[in-house]
């Protein structure tokens, strides 16, 4: 305890205590040091960010190593504050070639900012979903078929990046698929990751369409690596389908007066005032989400009278 006490004292005492202090005012340069580290330490996360950071620190260093060799005269000042302007001039041009190297092709690049960056997916993850899907947007012409019912396998996940297109079962309208949500959703959903099956709907292009297209062992394969993907896809499957269903819902009644509810599938809102409100209704079989319920007539012009 003696020796740790003598040490305390010596480490506090050993330095004389400033009796006068200096009446001018360092150089500009100091000054300027100072202002850069503090609006330095101001900078977000990601890759811009740190780019914000390195930068503005680097130049403040730098600024501190010049005040030390031209006003201070100090070797010892100079040479930390150099070795760390040195630091952060690497640390800068790794985060740029890292930026660099994360670039996308326009309509990736769009596809980032709509979707996946207001969910806060940084560059480096949404790169590993490009690449993934081989950085390709695929093109769709008007009137040609994404899949057929009854036909087409279901080996993929694809997200419309631009155009609309059209959804029907048996020759009859469902719904409409526009940019920014899943083409075959309630397929995906439906199945297991070892489950084969097809499409009971005909998806066709209302227009020229592109989207972006994964396969489906080759998507399964980065969900196992990456359990963050995972649940970022679970999550965006999960609201298209219920986008879908809501799209649909307001298509169909059940008869006259009749409305079809899906958040109560085994009830229906009867519109006459002299019926019962509500009514129980037979239950319904479990199905696709864009399959039609048993006995729902379409009321959308677009359906084959």
């Amino acid at each position: 305890m003696g020796e740790n006490a003598s040490f305390w004292e010596s480490l506090i005492y050993a330095h004389p205590t400033c009796t006068t202090w200096k009446r001018e005012a360092e150089g500009s340069i100091y000054h300027l040091a100072s202002i850069l580290f503090v609006v330095g330490f101001m900078g977000g996360s990601g890759f811009f960010g740190l780019l914000y950071v390195f930068s503005l620190l680097g130049l403040g260093f730098l600024c501190s190593s010049v005040w030390a060799w031209l006003d201070v005269c100090a070797a010892d000042i100079f040479s930390w504050n150099f070795i760390l302007f040195a630091i952060c001039f690497v640390q800068f041009i790794y985060v740029t070639y890292q930026v660099r190297s994360v670039s996308f092709d326009r309509e990736f690049q769009e596809l980032y900012s709509s979707l996946f960056q207001p969910l806060g997916i940084s560059l480096t993850v949404y790169r590993k979903i490009v690449l993934c899907c081989d950085a390709e947007v695929v093109t769709l012409e008007k009137e040609h078929c994404y899949a057929m019912q009854g036909k087409t396998p279901i080996d993929k996940l694809s997200l419309l990046v631009s155009g609309r297109i059209r959804v029907t079962v048996d020759g009859e309208f469902l719904h409409y698929i526009f940019p920014l949500q899943f083409l075959d959703s309630p397929e995906w959903d439906s199945l297991r990751p070892t489950e084969e099956g097809i499409f009971q709907v005909t998806l066709t292009a209302e227009t020229d369409c592109r989207y972006v297209a994964w396969r489906r062992k080759k998507l399964y394969l980065l969900f196992a690596k990456h359990r963050f993907i995972s649940r970022l896809f679970s999550i965006l499957i999960g609201r298209d389908i219920a986008e879908k269903l809501y799209a649909l819902n307001d298509r169909v009644h059940m008869g006259k007066g009749f409305r079809y509810d899906i958040r109560l599938p085994n009830f229906y809102h009867i519109a006459l005032p002299e019926t019962p409100t509500v009514q129980p209704s037979h239950h319904l079989q479990r199905r696709s989400p864009r399959r039609k319920p048993v006995g729902v007539t379409n009321c959308s012009p677009f359906s084959p009278r």
